[in-house]
């Protein structure tokens, strides 16, 4: 019998837990797909007494993580305490040191860091392995790196984080606003102990760096990424995109272009009728687009214990098999260095905003607009609320920077009773 791979678990949390499920239940299919046996030797978290409703007696216990990673009993190093400093980096750190292949479901940790392990992993042999970092149970990560390594890919774009996608779906089901919908998502452990990363679009940027470095062969550019959260799209916005016949989601689109790399991760009007639009709740969606394959959709979970440890399992499987290669697709020295670039590609936008009720009002914004080269392509003004006048206006096609000096120069007209809420119309 081929000798056993060896792992040290560092992370019980709920997929740290859900991958200790899957090799007790699932150990003669892992041993029969892989060739030999998948075995924990040691664990480290950072309660001992905690219940967690998994028995772990069976191994052996390390409070320190770089403790774990340095044992001569440990193959793998799988990191799933998450964050980009403190124990996750140093611990990896060591692993690599030692010798041992890492899986890790740590997007922040690469987003940050992913250049600098990238190459120490390279220069020892060793791999890193973390399709589970990016868009849970979506095969994504594999799909680049193999899949479509023959292609030249020109644009990813897709829903990354489930959180948000939830939000603003139950958003328009219910009628009900941001806030509301907040509390909600946060009774449902949906969101992280900083809900920020979520609903900042902080998470979602963290998945978009790493695909980038993939699909453009850049170094991870976590900095580069224009990013914007959700916190305020209003149910009002929500409305008025669905009676246009589109819907709101959180989107990041990552292209190069001859003046760069452009990353961004916002909120965007979508049409309701693309897969994209009709993606509900927690689920996540990534679009991969080629020059050979054209493009393809991959949808699935993006989180939760069953199908981020399923992730994991994939990493460690292959890894049993003999698998080897770069952390990004190719050698971490033939990586670019990213040029950050802001998007200029044309676009139509959605602008909401509250007007101060005085005359001549709206004809100092239309008159804004149209010295900075923006025409209208529709305006409504709504019934007045307080001693403001809601108005949502839509675009022709315009570029960023010609909105983003409109609105400065809006801004000084004295006649804005609320900073306005600009979503770009993306084309799908």
């Amino acid at each position: 019998m081929s000798q056993p791979l060896r792992l040290g678990i560092a992370g019980l949390g709920t997929v740290g837990v859900g991958v200790v499920r899957i090799i007790r239940k699932q150990a003669a299919l892992i041993e029969a797909r892989t060739g030999r046996p998948v075995t924990i030797t040691a664990v480290s978290a950072r309660s001992r007494d905690k219940d967690r409703g998994v028995t772990l007696s069976g191994y052996a216990w390390e409070d320190d993580p770089v403790a774990l990673a340095k044992r001569d009993d440990v193959d793998v190093f799988v990191e799933l305490m998450g964050g980009d400093e403190g124990p996750a980096k140093d611990a990896t750190e060591a692993a690599l040191a030692s010798g041992k292949d890492v899986v890790t479901a740590n997007k922040a940790l690469l987003a940050i860091h992913g250049q600098a392990l990238a190459e120490q992993a390279e220069a020892a042999g060793c791999l890193i392995r973390y399709e589970a970092a990016v868009a849970g149970g979506i095969p994504v990560i594999k799909a680049l790196t193999e899949s479509l390594a023959g292609n030249e890919i020109t644009r990813v774009m897709g829903v990354m984080n489930g959180t948000c996608n939830y939000i603003l779906t139950r958003m328009e089901e219910t009628g009900n606003g941001y806030n509301s919908l907040f509390e909600e998502a946060e009774a449902l452990g949906y969101l992280e102990a900083d809900p920020n990363l979520d609903v900042g679009g902080i998470d979602a940027a963290h998945k978009l760096a790493i695909l980038s470095s993939i699909a453009f062969g850049t170094q991870v550019d976590f900095d580069g990424i224009e990013i914007e959260g959700i916190q305020r799209v209003s149910i009002d916005d929500i409305q008025a995109a669905a009676n246009m016949g589109y819907k709101i989601k959180l989107l990041g689109v990552a292209q190069m272009t001859g003046r760069g790399l452009e990353q961004r991760m916002q909120p965007c009007l979508v049409p309701d009728s693309s897969p994209l639009g009709q993606l509900a709740g927690g689920t996540n969606m990534i679009v991969l687009e080629g020059d050979a394959i054209g493009q393809i959709v991959l949808r699935g979970p993006g989180a939760g214990e069953g199908p981020t440890a399923s992730a994991v399992l994939s990493d460690i499987c292959d890894i049993a098999r003999g698998w080897h290669g770069p952390v990004f697709g190719q050698k971490a020295a033939t990586l670019a260095s990213a040029t950050a670039a802001l998007s200029q590609r044309p676009a139509a936008f959605y602008l909401r905003m509250g007007l101060l009720d005085k005359p001549g009002a709206l004809a100092k914004v239309a008159t804004v607009l149209g010295e900075a080269g923006i025409s209208i392509d529709r305006m409504r003004q709504t019934e007045h609320r307080s001693d403001q006048a809601p108005v949502l206006i839509v675009t022709h096609k315009c570029s960023r920077t010609a909105l983003d000096e409109a609105l400065a120069a809006m801004a000084k007209t004295g006649v804005l009773a609320s900073d306005p809420v600009a979503l770009r119309i993306e084309d799908l």
